[in-house]
Formats: structure tokens, sequence, C-alpha cells
């Protein structure tokens, strides 16, 4: 399934009479109809269309010309922004290939027909009209984005090429496919991904903001310090705008060999479900061990990032304002879920508890990790997406942050995998679905301990439990506002998971 529904209509000639009749109406299209595009539901306009640059050809005659756009969104639901957070205008990146002909093959991409202002007009002078596709869908303009990469390793500028006003960077220690075949994915991103043979993989970023991205500046980090636990960076694309570097895509290693940990993870669940008179530790399926190895990945991401990014401790103001921000999300979570109540006076106490505290350190995490953040390959686990959670501005996805975030994160997905698990499968009886529910609550909690006990090493300290239970119900606090709007009937995973903390 490609990335953006079939156009009604595709032009040979000339634009359709029933398509829009401006660049920017053509593009919030695409953008409406775009998996990646973030602000579905909300009404919008597209309020500028700014070329940033060109990719070049590729040495073909027939080579379309790939421009790079920067589409910026202003949404219109004044009403909603301020109380939400929710941004009032969002930047987008569109690569668009541009043909003289129609590309019947590309009629699943197709954008719009329209002047474009770079492509060699008709041979009467005529205007440079186009028919416009989503570039991401063309392999030959994606073989563009590898070919200059490849200069980019092995120019005279030292690991850097310029093409069309874009800044291609290359990292040394991989020598590209340039003749790889393209192929893009297809699955539900918030970026678009391609994977170039069997070994590389670009992604590029949808939603772009002025400043350095997180996911290109820890694999950076982590691909010079050697860590084992995260994907090679082989490059980068940014250009230079009004407002500093957007950084456009990045290029790095592809684990072609490598499993979702999440689908490990729900295969080990149906292998227990399967086995009606064993413990989740007697099992052939037992996760346990992978959980522990995964514990010992991530304490030494943390660990390596921890010795490239500052470190810091917070005091004082700083903690109560953590805690502050905890109990503001569940006073905004009220609003939402009035299954919440029963649960607010305990979750606040908690909360308060994290104000009390002397110190919490702080540093560079990853921010949104769970178990579909995670790769297990046939040398060990990696760690991967390290752009926090995109929804959130940029500063606040690079601002430091108490590692028992992460762990948290990673303590709710083990607790959320054997439900999802179980609500896929049909249970026969009510029998069956008591012991599925048992042995659910069975799986989560030998895994979190597994998983725990190797990230820490040891005991933790009080202050370390009330961060972590904290951590651990702020994040359930976010999961029963997100299933109430998305997955009603999901909310009673998160909605147990409050009610344990509380009778702890």
């Amino acid at each position: 399934m490609s990335e953006t529904p079939d156009p009604t209509s595709t032009p040979t000639t000339g634009p359709p009479t029933d398509a829009p009749h401006t660049v920017e109406e053509r593009l919030a299209e695409l953008l409406t109809r775009a998996r990646w595009f973030g602000g579905k539901g909300r009404p919008f306009a597209v309020t500028d269309v700014r070329r940033v640059g060109d990719l070049g050809g590729t040495g073909g005659a027939d080579d379309p010309l790939v421009v790079v756009e920067l589409v910026e969104v202003t949404y219109t639901d004044d009403a909603r922004g301020s109380d939400s957070g929710e941004a009032a205008t969002e930047l987008y990146q569109v690569p668009l290939s541009c043909y003289r002909d129609h590309q019947e093959r590309l009629d699943h991409a197709f954008v719009g027909w329209w002047d474009v202002p770079g492509l060699p007009a008709d041979a009467d002078g005529s205007a440079s009209y186009a028919h416009v596709y989503d570039a991401p869908h063309d392999r030959v303009a994606l073989h563009a984005w590898l070919v200059a990469f490849d200069r980019a390793g092995h120019g005279a500028a030292g690991g850097a090429w310029r093409v069309g006003g874009l800044d291609f960077h290359r990292l040394p220690g991989y020598d590209l496919e340039v003749d790889a075949r393209a192929s893009l994915f297809s699955g539900e991103q918030s970026n678009s991904s391609v994977m170039f043979g069997e070994d590389a993989l670009m992604k590029i970023f949808r939603k772009v903001t002025p400043g350095v991205n997180p996911d290109v500046e820890v694999h950076e980090v982590l691909t010079r310090a050697g860590s084992p636990h995260a994907a090679e960076l082989f490059g980068w694309l940014d250009v230079e705008v009004e407002g500093g570097v957007v950084q456009l895509a990045m290029l790095q290693q592809f684990l072609r060999t490598a499993s979702d940990g999440w689908d490990l993870a729900q295969a080990s669940v149906r292998n227990l479900f399967a086995e009606a008179d064993l413990h989740a530790d007697e099992v052939g399926g037992d996760f346990a061990g992978e959980s522990a190895r995964l514990g010992v990945a991530l304490a030494e991401t943390h660990a390596a990032l921890a010795q490239h990014f500052p470190v810091e401790v917070r005091r004082g103001d700083a903690t109560a304002g953590l805690a502050a921000a905890m109990t503001s999300r569940l006073e905004a979570a009220l609003a939402v879920v009035p299954e919440l109540e029963p649960h607010a006076e305990g979750l606040r106490r908690l909360f308060a508890r994290v104000a009390q505290l002397d110190e919490v350190p702080v540093q560079r995490v990853h921010g949104d990790l769970h178990l579909g953040q995670t790769l297990r390959t046939t040398k060990g686990w990696k760690i991967v997406d390290f752009e926090g959670e995109p929804a959130k501005p940029l500063a606040d996805r690079v601002r430091p942050d108490s590692v028992w975030r992460d762990v948290a994160g990673m303590l709710r997905s083990f607790d959320y995998a054997p439900r999802v698990a179980a609500r896929t499968l049909e249970a026969p009886d009510e029998a069956t679905a008591r012991q599925r529910h048992h042995r659910a609550e069975e799986w989560a909690g030998h895994n979190r301990r597994a998983f725990l006990a190797s990230y820490a090493g040891r005991g933790l300290t009080p202050a370390e439990e009330v961060l972590l239970s904290a951590y651990v119900a702020d994040k359930a606090v976010y999961e029963t506002v997100y299933e109430t709007r998305n997955r009603p009937g999901w909310v009673g995973i998160p909605l147990a998971a409050i009610a344990r903390i509380g009778a702890a």
C-alpha cells in the first residue's frame, strides 16, 4: 500500500478540470492523504511553499527535476491550540519529482500539474509545466539521493558534497552500492523510509524544524563511539535556511536480519497462551533472557550518551518543575478520561514525592522508548529512532531528562505486549479468557523484573524507586488519553496499571 492514495484523475497533457487551482491547494491535498502528516483531524491551510534546493540529476536524458520544498502549514483551530499544546504552525518537507511527460508508473504518487521553475521550457518557449509526483515513490528520483551521498563520501570536501543548495555529509568507513535498487517502505510512519539494496536505509524527515535532528545527532555520536547497540550512521542531508540549519534526511545501516522487538514479544506471549499448564519461565518461548539482554543494552547506551552529552543535576525549583509537569498532565487527562478520577489523589501524592527529592540527575536519553523501537540482530539488541516523540517541539526532544523515563517506557511496553496479544486471539470460552488474563499478568511481571534487574545491576535506591514509579505513572496517564481518543476499548490496559501503582 502506498503512502498516498491513488488520485482520482491523472493528466497526460494538462491539469484536470476538477483539480485544485493553486500549488498550495494541491500540496494541502497531498498532506491530507499522507500517512506521515501529523495534523490529521485539524483544519489547516498551506500558507507558504519554499523551494530550498534540488537534487540534480543522475545523468539520464529523461531524468526528472527533483526539488525539495518546505511547506508551511497553519492550523485554523485557534481555540484548541493554546490549551492543548499543539502548534499553530508546522513545517513539512515535501520532495517532488517533476517530469515533462506523464509517468504512468507513478500515478499512485501524483500530486499535480503546474509550472515548475527550473524545468526547461518547451521547444517553442512555452511555460515549463510539469507532471509533479511525491518523489520518495520514484526510484529514478531516489537514485539522485544515493548518488549525492556517494559523491559526499568520495569528494574533495572531506565527507561533504553540495548540490542544488543541499549539503550531503558522509562518515568514513562504508562504501555505498550506487546501483542499489531503491524501495520505499509502506508502513505507518511519521517519516518516509527508503531501503537501498540490502545494506542502507534512508530516512526522509517529513516534519522538520530548524536545528539538529536528535536522531542524526545521537546516531553520529554512537557511531563514532563504536556503540554496538545502534545502527551505524552513514551520512545525513541538511540545508541552510533563514533561522538555521534544517536536517532533511539521514542514511544509516539497514539491519536486514533483524527482528522487531515488539513482534518477538508477541510471539513469546502467544507461545505461553498455547501452553495452558506452564508458567512464563517454563515455556520454550520464554522472553526473560531477551528482556535481560535488552536491559543491558539500554544501560550501556545510556552510559555512552552520558560520556558524549552534558549531564546535569536538577535540584530545588527544577525538581519541583518536573513534578509540576507530571501533575499538569494528569489534570489535563482528567478532563478527557473521567475513569482516572478514583486514582487522581494517589497520583498527585506520587508526583509530589518527586518534588521532595534532593536531586535528579538528567542527561540525553531516547525519549520515546518501547519494544517497537528495538531490533534483535544476530549480534544483539539495537535501539532505533532517537528522534524522541515527534509531536513535541525540538527543544523538548533534546532537553536532558532522567534515564528512568526510558526505563519506564520499556516497562509499560512489557505491560502492553501480553494484553495486546490476548486481544488479537479470540477466547473460545470465559475460562480461557480468565486464564489468558492471568498469564498476561505473569508474563508482564516476569519480563519487567528481568529487564529492570539487568538494567540497574543492583537494587534501586529509594529516590530511584520514586522516580521510576512516577515516570511509569506519567506514561500510563498519557496512554489513557491516547487510548480514549483512538482505541477506547483499550483504555483498560493503562487504567489497570494505574490502579496497581495506587495499590502499591
